[in-house]
């Protein structure tokens, strides 16, 4: 597996969207739409961490706004725009990993340390996911694999219906493509549980160096497209 941006972006997506779920009862910092099932259970089974799954939707939403916002203003003074998102999700999921080796662990998703950590995990996922969209729309999804998976099988589907000789090589390059993204995804899920039985809430100290690393990726390979 070549190391590239977006399979750099699938894994901390992974990761920390599992690091968060272990360590703030519940919360989904990257998938932020899943945390409407976890509200609901939240409300239903009396489980704690309500108000972080109730805010995490239009904290993410205010922070996407914010970096479209920031992204254009850096766009018109000819400054380097996916970089400088980039630092700053380094610069976020930094500031969690101290959080949470400060405040935690968290015996209860209601407690202001765990919103405030949580809360910084998600704007940080936020700008991962306004990257993506923006910047690297052609790579499959990094913090949500559904889709991806669906259409890796409507591929295998095709491809047992019979494709032409001429759109074979578009249909491998595409599902190795997409199967190194839930790969990449699935190994950060993984690592983050491990890592997470093992040093607890210091399993944060991880994303931010993978993120650095995603930096360095960019640079050399120079994949920054156009606003």
């Amino acid at each position: 597996m070549r190391l590239t941006l977006p399979v750099l972006l699938s894994f901390n997506g992974g990761y920390v969207d599992t690091a968060g779920f272990l360590a703030l009862q519940g919360l989904f910092t990257a998938h932020v739409t899943g945390n409407f099932v976890t509200f609901g259970a939240s409300v239903a089974l009396g489980t704690s961490g309500a108000a972080a799954k109730l805010l995490a939707l239009p904290v993410f939403c205010i922070v996407v706004i914010l970096v479209r916002l920031l992204a254009h203003l850096l766009g018109g003074r000819s400054l380097p725009v996916l970089r400088t998102l980039l630092v700053l999700k380094v610069g976020l999921l930094a500031a969690a990993a101290l959080l949470a080796s400060w405040l935690g662990p968290f015996a209860t998703g209601d407690s202001w340390q765990a919103i405030l950590t949580g809360m910084v995990l998600v704007s940080a996922m936020a700008i991962q996911n306004a990257v993506h969209r923006v910047h690297l729309s052609k790579a499959p999804p990094t913090t949500l694999m559904t889709g991806t998976t669906t259409q890796i099988m409507i591929d295998i589907a095709d491809l047992m219906l019979g494709i032409t000789p001429e759109a074979k090589a578009a249909w491998a390059q595409r599902i190795s493509r997409m199967s190194v993204a839930v790969l990449s995804f699935a190994l950060g899920c993984a690592l983050a549980a491990l890592a997470f039985i093992v040093v607890k809430v210091s399993c944060f100290l991880l994303p931010p160096l993978i993120a650095i690393a995603g930096i360095l990726v960019h640079d050399f390979s120079s994949e920054e497209m156009p606003a």
